[in-house]
Parts: C-alpha cells; sequence; structure tokens
C-alpha cells in the first residue's frame, strides 16, 4: 500500500510541478523582408517582448512570405514580391536562415530560438536601408554569432532558397483566412483581426491574455493581467488541491 501511495504522491508532485509552470504559446508571425509594418512589429513589439520575461512562454514560427505570389513551371519556381525582387531574395535568407541556423556546444548562451530571433530582428532593423546596396545576412550574422552565414547565403541563392520560399507560401495560402495585411499575427493558430491589430501595438499585453498561471511579472504592468482567465484559475486550484493531497498523505 505504501508503494501506491508513494507512486500516488510522485504523480501529484510532477502535475503541481505542470500547472505552476506556464505553457508555452504558440504565435505564427506571417511577414516580409522588406516590409515597414513587419519590420516595427519584429523590432519594436516582437522582439523586446521575447528576449525577455517572456522568452519562456513563447512558441515562435516565422513565415517570412506574405502577399507574395509564386509560379511553378516544371522544377522552375518565379517568385512576384509585394516590394520588388530585392525582397523575394531577403525572404530566400529568412528563409534559409530559419533553416540552418544551429546551435553549438560551445555557445550554450544561446540557443537555436534565440540566435534565429537576433538574426530576424538584425535583418529587419536594417530595413531598406543597405550601404552600396549590400544585403546586410554577413554583417547581421557576424554581429549576432550566426557562424554559417555562407550555408544561409549558399541556401538564398540556389534551388533550396526557392523550395524554402515556395514552403513558405503554401504555408501562407493554406491560411483559412487569405492573407490580407502585412504582418499578420496568429496565437494558438487562430487569426482575430482585432487581436492581431491590438498585438501590432501591444505585444505583451496581448500574449499575456494568452498565458496561464503564474504570469512573467511583466504582465502585471499590461491589460489583461489582473483578471485571470480560466485556465489560470484551473491551474491554481489544482495545485492547492494537489498540495492539501501531499500533505495529508506524503
Amino acid at each position: 500500500m505504501s508503494h501506491k501511495i508513494a507512486a500516488v504522491c510522485l504523480l501529484m508532485s510532477c502535475l503541481i510541478a505542470s500547472a505552476y509552470s506556464a505553457a508555452k504559446v504558440p504565435i505564427a508571425v506571417y511577414y516580409e523582408s522588406l516590409c515597414p509594418d513587419s519590420a516595427k512589429f519584429i523590432t519594436e513589439q516582437l522582439y523586446p517582448a521575447v528576449k525577455g520575461e517572456l522568452r519562456d512562454v513563447v512558441d515562435l514560427t516565422f513565415v517570412p512570405f506574405g502577399k507574395s505570389q509564386f509560379t511553378t513551371q516544371g522544377a522552375e519556381v518565379t517568385f512576384t514580391c509585394h516590394h520588388g525582387p530585392n525582397e523575394c531574395y531577403g525572404n530566400k535568407v529568412h528563409a534559409c536562415a530559419i533553416e540552418h541556423i544551429q546551435a553549438n556546444s560551445y555557445q550554450v548562451e544561446f540557443t537555436r530560438e534565440s540566435l534565429t530571433i537576433d538574426f530576424i530582428n538584425c535583418l529587419m532593423k536594417a530595413g531598406k536601408n543597405f550601404p552600396d546596396n549590400v544585403y546586410p545576412g554577413q554583417r547581421c550574422a557576424s554581429e549576432n554569432h550566426i557562424n554559417n552565414w555562407e550555408n544561409i547565403k549558399t541556401c538564398a541563392n540556389s534551388t533550396e532558397g526557392s523550395v524554402l520560399l515556395k514552403k513558405a507560401g503554401e504555408t501562407t495560402n493554406r491560411l483559412k483566412e487569405a492573407l490580407t495585411s502585412v504582418p499578420t499575427i496568429l496565437f494558438n493558430e487562430q487569426f482575430d483581426k482585432n487581436v492581431n491589430e491590438r498585438a501590432q501595438v501591444n505585444f505583451v499585453g496581448t500574449i499575456c491574455k494568452y498565458v496561464s498561471a503564474p504570469q512573467p511579472r511583466i504582465c502585471n504592468a499590461h491589460n489583461g493581467a489582473s483578471s485571470p482567465s480560466l485556465a489560470s484559475v484551473s491551474a491554481v486550484l489544482s495545485s492547492l488541491l494537489g498540495l492539501w493531497f501531499l500533505r495529508l498523505f506524503c
């Protein structure tokens, strides 16, 4: 009997730990490499949030395609991009970076995710102002500890880059509601026009509505953090019940 109680105690401990650890919120960002609105959102809203207290509660997916279009003829894929041919190249660089950036064992302070967002933020921050018309890929790679820029550049200039950009286009075209503005941000794989617009001016306040308890402290300063969600209440009640059980039997 004591073995059964011990097993139940272990299970309850795991459930309590799970309840007190905020689950990551899936967020997909559909954007374009040379879009001013995309740049504004990523550099001023998204990046500061995910590099701060929200870094552990966000599961980011970047889709660099936007309002671009593609046609196929045999194995050849032709792209028409919202802001011209330079954006097509930029979109390919982004797609290749998302595919190829990897963390290194001797850079334990960096993860694949952190390297990717740092690189994307740098590219978007550069906007359309490229000195000598040189795309800032190599500079951003150097400034953000990306050691395989040559692989990314080769990808962007090859068939692989076209394949990856086409894949981003197919993902964009599969949206339940056709993309009409860039950027478009989906929370929990669901599109809501009002949420999308709010996220672009108050990303932290918007995501805090989706984060279950215990919320990061930054949420206390934003709208929606003061009213606990149903998930938050459920997590707290489950935890209290579990603590009562542990004290009684364990």
